[in-house]
């Protein structure tokens, strides 16, 4: 039986499931092998083989064996607490970012049971059970397993059509699509973060559960890796320093919807002047779309039937709208609104487009979950011939973005899955554009296949923070679909009207997201181009003020953010006060730069670098706001030279 495995020709003689591969491979590590990719489809690992097939399999460094493995995990956190506390009710248990939480009802503990549940899933562990699937032949069966557990029952009535399956491990069984670990002794470091309430299905009428949260890894190394990177991380947490430096809140009466205060309008203005500058400077053209929309829309692009649950909808006057989840048919229509030749092509159209998802209470998390943000959107329509130009265009701009804020980034290419519209033709172009434009750009970039959209493959760019840490943000998306449902055409040169090819493409992706990474990227000690407020003038004495507040007027005209503390505490507790909102520079005022006309400057990390003329520090700023520079202008040595 010949087979590919992993993109290369391999024969399968004697061998007769996806397991018995690996093994052959010894691919045995606790991170190898989690599950397999079968002709672009997920499944377990002992799913048999056939001549032809294509295998690729599935490890922990990807974002999916992430979620494989962190699921499982999930079922071994469950099994952990029913055998704690027999008369806990699971719910539901997904991955998430950064490891996995299960929802229980029934079910009362606080820190001091973590030790025990740690203790009860490592015995879990070690007994090394192997997971087996299971498919009901129908609903009633489902339910009829599941009976005395009625947030399961809910959940089995809720399903669409398809098949249902459940997860066996030792004793454990619980309602899961899957795919699983083979075992789970693959699993090597586990460990309980935290407890919190949550909402049944995120709704605030429904029962109160308690809400575990856990990590898991291949190795005892990564765990404590991780464990440091919290305690880092904990120093950053934008929740805590976004409304420490008063730069947006969030209130209950708007869950999951910030408040973005003067100060956090100030960032959010300049991110978006600058990209709104570089692609003005790219050919973009700008609209902006409503974002109350009727219902034929939705159907017309499928949201209603592949998204409804997610989306905020209501009636008027007999008619059904949403609010818009996505910008993308409201460009549609405005793409519609004119006739296009092949001339106008490639027509970029950008859109800083207000959306809202619903996302479950328990899911939400300051700027980086919400249920309504901005994205910095654009579609670009172009001819097939224009794809590897375009793409190479978007990832300039990627790299002049991040680059900017200091943000190493990498690229992975996700092709065709097995679920798709469009011919093999169209696949060929659109995929064969995508990565012929990477191989050109010349940097390394991972191939996740059978992992694009059902529409088109896709590019998706991971950023790196300041401490390491991984943010899924850009992504640049080919759509047959769309194209397609709203009828678009152009008259190309030949005189024939033909489907353009679009691209989605997000930078940012969330405003909102995006300015909690840099809230944590920089530490709340943001550049000057960024800062909310770069500039304090301290006085020592009351009689200082008046030239002081002349200070404040010449640092106003040069276009800058300043403020004055003229308040009557010392001169060290002003300069303390000043550095705990990290305002990057504080000017002292006191007799002799009264007499002098000059300023005596402090910067951000307590550097003194003494007396200089007012004019001398404006010009160094203006030079450092113009370079978009992530470091003070001011040096030792600089300070020698004035």
């Amino acid at each position: 039986m010949n087979i590919i495995v992993n993109g290369k020709p391999f024969n399968a003689q004697n061998l007769h499931s996806a397991k018995e591969i690996a093994e052959n491979l010894h691919l045995n590590g606790p991170d190898q092998a989690l599950a397999v990719k079968i002709n672009g489809v997920l499944y377990d690992l002992d799913t048999p083989v056939k001549n032809g097939d294509e295998l690729v399999f599935i490890t922990f460094e990807e974002s999916i064996g992430k979620e494989i493995f962190w699921h499982t995990s999930a079922h071994v956190l469950a099994q952990a607490i029913l055998r704690l506390f027999p008369d806990a009710k699971p719910t539901i248990g997904p991955p998430i970012d950064q490891g996995f939480y299960y929802d229980f009802a029934n079910l009362t503990l606080s820190d001091e049971n973590f030790d025990s549940i740690e203790k009860e899933a490592q015995k879990i562990i070690d007994e090394n059970y192997a997971t087996k699937r299971h498919v009901f032949k129908d609903k009633a069966e489902a339910i009829s397993r599941f009976k005395s557990n009625p947030f399961k029952v809910e959940l089995i009535q809720g399903l669409e059509q398809g098949e249902i399956s459940a997860y066996e491990q030792g004793e454990f069984f619980d309602l899961c699509r899957g795919p699983h670990l083979p075992r789970l002794g693959k699993i090597k470091a586990f460990k309980v973060l935290k407890t919190s309430g949550a909402y049944w299905k995120g709704d605030a009428k429904n029962e109160v559960l308690t809400r575990i949260y856990a990590i898991s890894f291949p190795d005892r190394k990564q765990l404590k890796e991780y464990l440091h990177l919290l305690e880092e991380a904990k120093k950053r947490d934008h929740k805590i320093l976004g409304p420490k430096l008063d730069l947006f809140s969030i209130k209950e009466e708007a869950p999951g919807i910030p408040f973005i205060h003067p100060k956090g309008m100030i960032i959010w203005n300049r991110l978006v002047d600058f990209i709104r500058e570089l692609m003005t400077r790219s050919g973009y053209v700008e609209i902006k779309t409503p974002q109350l929309v009727s219902q034929d829309l939705w159907q017309q692009s499928g949201h209603w039937s592949h998204y409804r649950q997610n989306m905020y909808a209501f009636e008027i006057e007999e008619r059904f709208f949403a609010l818009k989840p996505m910008n993308c048919p409201g460009c549609m229509l405005y793409y519609k609104s004119q006739n296009h030749s092949y001339r106008d092509l490639p027509l970029r159209i950008a859109e800083f487009g207000h959306v809202h998802r619903h996302e479950f209470s328990g899911a939400l998390s300051g700027l980086f979950r919400v249920r309504g943000f901005h994205q910095d959107d654009a579609h670009l329509f172009m001819k097939p011939s224009d794809i590897k130009a375009e793409i190479l265009g978007i990832l300039g701009l990627i790299e002049e973005i991040y680059s900017t804020f200091n943000l190493a980034y990498r690229l992975e290419l996700s092709t065709r899955p097995k679920e798709s519209i469009g011919t093999d033709e169209d696949w060929e172009i659109a995929t064969e554009g995508l990565q012929s434009a990477l191989e050109e750009w010349d940097q390394p970039f991972r191939i996740n296949e059978g992992d694009g959209a059902f529409y088109g493959p896709k590019i998706d760019i991971h950023i790196q923070d300041a401490i390491g840490r991984s943010w899924q943000c850009g992504t640049i998306q080919l759509d047959m679909a769309l194209p397609e449902k709203f009828e678009l055409e152009y008259m190309d040169k030949d005189g024939m009207l033909k489907r353009p090819v679009m691209l989605h493409r997000a930078i940012f992706g969330s405003i909102e997201r995006f300015f909690g990474i840099l809230i944590e990227h920089f530490m709340g000690k943001f550049p000057l181009w960024l800062s909310p407020l770069p500039i304090r003038i301290i006085t020592i004495a009351d009689r200082h003020a008046e030239y002081a507040h002349e200070v404040k007027r010449e640092i106003t005209k040069a276009g800058l953010i300043c403020d004055m503390d003229e308040s009557s505490e010392s001169v060290n507790k002003k300069i303390r006060n000043a550095q705990l909102l990290q305002i990057n520079y504080m000017l002292t005022v006191g007799d002799k730069e009264v007499e002098h006309k000059t300023i005596s400057l402090r910067t951000r990390d307590n550097v003194v670098h003494g007396e200089m003329s007012l004019s001398t520090f404006l010009k160094a700023l203006k030079t450092e706001m113009e370079t978009k520079s992530l470091t003070s202008t001011f040096t030792p040595a600089l300070n020698k030279a004035l």
